[in-house]
């Protein structure tokens, strides 16, 4: 099917700006488990315990991920990919300025933490449904050749993202400390709502996915996709959802944990945290696109695996540098994990993309990215939090755990890999 002439680059450009969006109000949660929800929320005289509570909340995101992937994937295969990223900004705005609104505990007792998690579990549900129908905006819309460059671009939103969220709270944090907790730390999610607008205008803007309209037209939208994916699709599935493992659940353990175990354990100022993060997602970011280019002049496959056997060697150097408490040489250290695990995130989501046919692509990909956002993304803050408080003064179990986590993502692309060389003969899966 013949493409409008600038509709990639338009859709690209889309699925960057909703993404970053997305993954800003995503993030400024994370930032604000880290830093202030557990006091605001759910105080105790043990911070580990209000922290422990704070980032319980956080997973509960993570919970309603594959269930809204499996709902929103149904929904996308059967009825096309603009509707629901549509739905999923508006209902993402409306979440986030949401919390920005809630009481505190001294304020309305046990209804503030009921709320916060209602809140938390609809924002889960936005980015469960996101994610799937941005990456096939921009892919399914790309010339013959570019569709792992231009998915990168739905890709770029997470650090995007993140370097908003990094700026709201590095400036709502210069506030005084008690201003910063009564009022400042609301700030970045009542802003929400004005990004909303902006990324709703701009979706507008975009035609719905050429590949899409020819399944459609020929009539060949499967009844029940979920089903069907499950059903024909189901190594696809388990391969890709492990091949992203380290791209999910190594950013929480960068830009999330990371906050807690250096303020908490290094004794290490907070704003000297966010400041180190900030020099390191502007590095991501510049980053991410460098590497889809190489993944697609090497080849995608080998890349995957490259970048996961260096995600495997890369968080014993950078705990040895963080452990120097030294601005410049933490930002090295974590640098040379997000880079190397970046890489890895910027590629994943063209490459797993095309292991399904295009009639069940939104279902089969949300299915194994919500899948392990669920299982790892959302658990490990919590897991790195119990870790450091057990082995209190040792970063080596913290680095293993980071090392395994890397590993089931080399097991997962070397298997998609083969999958990938068994069904690229195959025609009905290169639709």
């Amino acid at each position: 099917m013949q493409r409008t002439s600038n509709q990639p680059r338009r859709a690209a450009a889309a699925a960057f700006i909703g993404t970053t969006i997305e993954f800003y109000d995503f993030y400024i949660y994370a930032t604000a488990a880290a830093l202030v929800l557990g006091q605001i929320f759910f105080p105790s005289e043990d911070p580990m315990l209000s922290t422990l509570a704070a980032f319980g909340t956080f997973a509960v995101g993570f919970i309603a991920r594959p269930m809204a992937g499996m709902v929103f994937g149904h929904l996308g295969d059967r009825l096309g990919r603009k509707k629901m990223l549509l739905f999923t900004m508006f209902l993402m705005g409306i979440a986030t300025t949401g919390i920005g609104l809630l009481p505190s505990y001294a304020t309305a007792g046990i209804w503030a933490p009921i709320g916060l998690v209602a809140l938390r579990f609809i924002q889960g549900i936005s980015v469960g449904g996101e994610w799937g129908g941005a990456v096939l905006m921009a892919s399914e819309h790309a010339p013959a050749g570019r569709k792992t460059f231009y998915a990168s671009f739905a890709q770029l939103g997470s650090p995007a993202g993140l370097l908003l969220a990094l700026i709201a709270f590095r400036l709502a944090t210069s506030l005084e400390q008690e201003d910063f907790l009564e009022w400042g730390w609301r700030i970045p999610f009542l802003a929400s709502g004005v990004l909303m607008c902006v990324g709703l205008v701009i979706r507008f803007g975009v035609q719905e996915s050429p590949e899409f309209k020819e399944v459609r037209e020929n009539n060949e939208t499967a009844k029940y996709p979920v089903l069907e994916v499950i059903r024909t699709c189901w190594k696809q599935i388990l391969f890709a959802a492990a091949a992203v493992t380290i791209g999910s659940a190594g950013f929480f353990f960068t830009n999330t944990f990371m906050i807690t175990y250096v303020t908490q354990y290094q004794g290490i100022a907070r704003s000297t945290i966010l400041d180190c993060l900030f020099l390191v997602t502007i590095i991501q970011f510049i980053s991410q696109p460098c590497s889809a280019l190489l993944a697609e002049r090497i080849g995608e496959g080998r890349f995957l695996k490259l970048v996961a056997l260096l995600c495997m060697a890369v968080p014993y150097p950078m705990f040895l540098l963080v452990g120097t408490q030294n601005l410049i040489l933490m930002t090295l250290g974590i640098s040379m994990a997000v880079v190397t695990l970046s890489a890895l995130y910027a590629v994943i989501a063209g490459y797993m993309s095309q292991a399904f046919p295009a009639r069940l692509r939104y279902s089969g990909i949300s299915i194994a990215y919500q899948l392990i956002c669920a299982v790892a993304g959302g658990t490990t803050p919590l897991i790195g939090t119990l870790l450091a408080s057990k082995f209190a003064g040792q970063w080596l179990p913290l680095a293993v755990y980071f090392t395994l986590l890397s590993a089931v993502s080399l097991i997962g692309v070397c298997g998609l890999a083969r999958l990938r060389g068994e069904t690229d003969a195959t025609p009905a899966l290169a639709r």
